[in-house]
């Protein structure tokens, strides 16, 4: 094991990692889109998918094959070297957030101190593909669709930011490793429910916290009710008007991985990470590390698909907002609570000398 302790061997074994996580990612992806189908035809008393390989599961690949085959159209006045480096960005963009989300005891590709630092940056870093895809189609519905989006995006992220303060305070740390291994033991020891029973009272800020992170999650990634940049009746798909094969396969994917880190990074600051809801202690006797890892792998994945399929849920039921609406919701209602969480959250960290 010292050969991977050499620069060689370092590289070796984080290029594998990455490898390992981006093949894992992009098939999770493939059914993730086949069970947003699925749940979304179950609302609807349709049956979804089910031609292509036994009980549909085959569809994605199916659509992939379709994407890589149709010809790559590009308008006669688009600006062709931003058209195509746009949905590069964003899918590059949306894949690299994935570098520091623990997954599993000693699985994230980077275990840095900053991690959710690094994630606003790569969030924040996304606008630019929609914008340029937007600006280089040369066409006015996909400038309006990516001014949209960029509008969306920006609002939510400041709510999405204090309330992950809150879960800072909480922690004491930036890592995303710690802030999991902070939520370890009974399910109330989970920041959803004030990360500890020392901290129950907080209860009544980190639910609704919780709540309002999940939200600010769908409007960030373009999900419905606020999939705004995509309204049909209006900008027919929003900054994506005048792509098709692969560049906006490229888009999709990166709109779908945003959605499962944003369900990832959900299970990891709210509701525990790798920890299950009890603690571990029969853990302690498995003989080898990577296989009692597995086990957090498990629970993560758990938690992950089912903040998705509520994502799922909500997307088949809730209709969908005004502009007015999204943006009053975001700027006169998340910002001001998140606000006020940050202060009790900080106030009860001081005065009481509970949690990190």
């Amino acid at each position: 094991m010292e050969f991977f302790n050499t620069p060689v061997g370092w590289t070796i074994w984080t290029v594998s990692h990455i490898l390992l996580i981006t093949v894992v990612l992009l098939l999770t992806i493939a059914f993730v889109i086949y069970g947003d189908r699925k749940i979304f035809a179950g609302v609807q008393a349709r049956k979804g998918p089910n031609v292509v390989g036994p009980f549909g599961l085959l569809q994605s690949f199916a659509d992939l094959g379709k994407f890589l085959i149709k010809e790559l159209v590009i308008p006669a006045g688009a600006d062709k070297p931003v058209f195509l480096l746009a949905p590069l960005i964003s899918v590059t963009l949306a894949l690299g957030g994935w570098a520091v989300m623990p997954v599993a005891p000693g699985w994230s590709v980077s275990n840095i101190n900053v991690g959710v630092l690094y994630l606003f940056a790569v969030s924040s870093l996304g606008v630019y593909g929609i914008i340029m895809g937007g600006w280089a189609s040369n066409s006015k519905y996909p400038f309006l669709g990516a001014l949209r989006s960029a509008a969306q995006m920006v609002s939510y992220e400041v709510s999405i930011g204090f309330v992950i303060i809150t879960v800072i305070l909480l922690s004491g740390s930036l890592n995303l490793n710690q802030i999991t291994q902070a939520q370890a033991g009974w399910f109330w020891n989970w920041n959803m429910f004030g990360g500890g029973w020392k901290n129950l009272p907080l209860i009544l800020i980190m639910f609704p916290m919780g709540v309002i992170f999940f939200i600010s999650g769908l409007a960030e990634t373009n999900r419905p009710p606020f999939d705004l940049p995509e309204a049909e009746s209006e900008l027919v798909a929003g900054y994506a008007v005048e792509y098709g094969s692969t560049p906006y396969m490229l888009f999709y994917l990166a709109e779908t991985s945003n959605i499962v880190l944003m369900s990832g990074l959900m299970a990891v600051l709210f509701l525990g990470g790798w920890n299950a809801p009890w603690p571990t202690p029969y853990l302690d006797h498995v003989p080898f590390a990577w296989i009692a890892s597995l086990h957090g792998l498990v629970i993560f994945a758990i938690k992950t698909f089912f903040v998705f399929f509520m994502n799922a849920m909500v997307r088949s039921i809730v209709p969908r907002y005004r502009y007015d609406q999204l943006m009053r919701l975001g700027w006169k209602v998340f910002l001001p609570t998140s606000l006020v969480a940050v202060a009790v959250v900080a106030g009860w960290r001081v005065y009481t000398g509970f949690g990190a």
